[in-house]
C-alpha cells in the first residue's frame, strides 16, 4: 500500500471509475466512468523527475482521450439514428460501438500504443496498465460481443501478435507487454463463451501479473541479458520470478495453465476448435520467449559482476509478497483440483 495520502486517493478514485463503469446502465454513466478511471491514472503515471514516465502518460492520454471522444460520439449518433433506449438497429452497431474499448483495451490491431507506454512506466504502473485498466472496457465489451467474423478476427491478431511481438524483444516491460496483448486475446475468447469463464480467466491473470511484476521489481531486472548477473544470494527470488513467468506462460503444473484449459474446452463444446487450435499454438510461442528469459537463470553457471551490491535483505514486507504470490502461482492449480473434487 502506497505511503502518499495522493497517492490513496488517486487509486481510490481509480477503482472508483472502474467500478461506476461496470455498475452504470448507461452507456453515457459507462463513459462518465472511463473517464474518472483516466483522469486518477494519468497523475499516477507522470513524474516531474523523469521524461520517460511524462511521454508515456501523454502518449496513453492521448489515446484514451481519442477512444474515449470516440465512443461518446458513436453512443450518440447510434441512439440518435436508431431505437433510443434498445439500441437495435444494424448488425454493425456492436462492432462500431466495440472499436473504440478495443482500443482501450489494447486488443490488437489496436494495439500500437500498448509497448511504447509500458516501456516508459514504473512497474507499479505497469501492473496496473495491464490488469485494472482493462476490467472496466472489458466488462463493457461483455454487452455487446458475439461469436462471429469480427470477434474472431480481433482475437487471432491479438494472439497472433501478442506471441510474434514479444520473440525479439529484449525489454522485460515490451515481453510483459506483448504478453498482455495475447493474454487479451484469450480474456475476449472467454467473454464471448461466457462472462463467469472471462472473470475467472481475468482474476488468475492478474494475479499472475502481479506476481511478475512484484519479483521482476525485487530483483531490479530491466533487459533479458541482466537475469544473468543478479545477485547469486537471490537464489529464492530467481525461482519466484521464473516460476511464476512459467505460469503466466500457461505450463501445465502451475495455476495459468488452469483458465487456459477451461476455455479450450469451452471453445471445443462451442465447434471453435480451429481458432483453439491457434490459441494453443500462440501461446506456446508466448512460453518459448518465457523460456528464454528464464534458460539463463536456470543454468548452474552464471556470471556476477563485482558491482553488484544490490542487497534485498532489508525489504521484508516486500519479499513476503512476492514470496506469498508466487506460492499461489505454484500450488493454485492442485489446491482448485484438491477443492473441486472434496465437495
Amino acid at each position: 500500500m502506497p505511503n502518499n495520502s495522493t497517492k490513496i486517493l488517486l487509486l481510490t478514485t481509480l477503482v472508483s471509475g472502474v467500478l461506476v463503469s461496470v455498475s452504470s446502465n448507461s452507456w453515457l454513466g459507462a463513459w462518465m466512468g472511463l473517464e474518472i478511471n483516466l483522469m486518477s491514472f494519468i497523475p499516477l503515471m507522470s513524474n516531474v523527475k523523469n521524461m520517460y514516465n511524462t511521454e508515456a502518460s501523454l502518449k496513453y492520454f492521448i489515446v484514451q482521450v481519442l477512444a474515449s471522444a470516440t465512443l461518446l460520439f458513436m453512443v450518440v449518433m447510434k441512439t440518435l439514428t436508431e431505437d433510443l433506449f434498445t439500441m437495435e438497429g444494424t448488425a454493425y452497431t456492436p462492432m462500431i460501438i466495440c472499436t473504440p474499448l478495443l482500443l482501450k483495451s489494447g486488443a490488437a490491431p489496436l494495439h500500437w500504443w500498448f509497448p511504447g507506454v509500458m516501456e516508459g512506466l514504473s512497474w507499479e504502473n505497469c501492473a496496473l496498465l495491464m490488469t485494472v485498466q482493462k476490467a472496466a472496457p472489458l466488462m463493457l465489451l461483455s454487452y455487446l460481443i458475439e461469436i462471429n467474423t469480427f470477434t474472431l478476427t480481433i482475437i487471432f491478431m491479438s494472439t497472433v501478435v501478442g506471441a510474434i511481438g514479444g520473440l525479439n524483444q529484449t525489454s522485460m516491460r515490451k515481453i510483459l507487454t506483448y504478453s498482455s496483448i495475447n493474454h487479451t486475446g484469450w480474456m475476449l475468447t472467454a467473454l464471448a463463451l461466457s462472462e463467469n469463464l472471462w472473470m475467472m480467466y481475468f482474476a488468475i491473470y492478474s494475479t499472475l501479473a502481479i506476481t511478475v511484476v512484484s519479483a521482476i521489481k525485487l530483483s531490479g531486472v530491466s533487459f533479458i541479458n541482466q537475469t544473468m548477473m543478479t545477485n547469486k544470494e537471490t537464489t529464492l527470488m530467481k525461482f519466484m520470478m521464473f516460476t511464476s513467468l512459467l505460469s503466466l506462460g500457461g505450463l501445465p503444473p502451475f495455476l495459468g495453465f488452469l483458465p487456459k484449459w477451461i476455455i479450450i474446452q469451452a471453445m471445443t463444446a462451442n465447434s471453435l476448435a480451429p481458432m483453439a487450435t491457434i490459441v494453443v499454438v500462440t501461446s506456446l510461442i508466448t512460453l518459448y520467449y518465457y523460456l528464454k528469459i528464464s534458460y539463463s537463470s536456470f543454468m548452474i553457471l552464471n556470471t556476477e559482476p563485482k558491482w553488484n551490491l544490490k542487497s534485498h535483505k532489508n525489504k521484508k514486507t516486500t519479499n513476503t509478497k512476492a514470496l506469498l504470490l508466487s506460492t499461489v502461482s505454484l500450488t493454485g492449480m492442485a489446491a482448485c483440483t484438491i477443492i473441486v473434487n472434496t465437495y
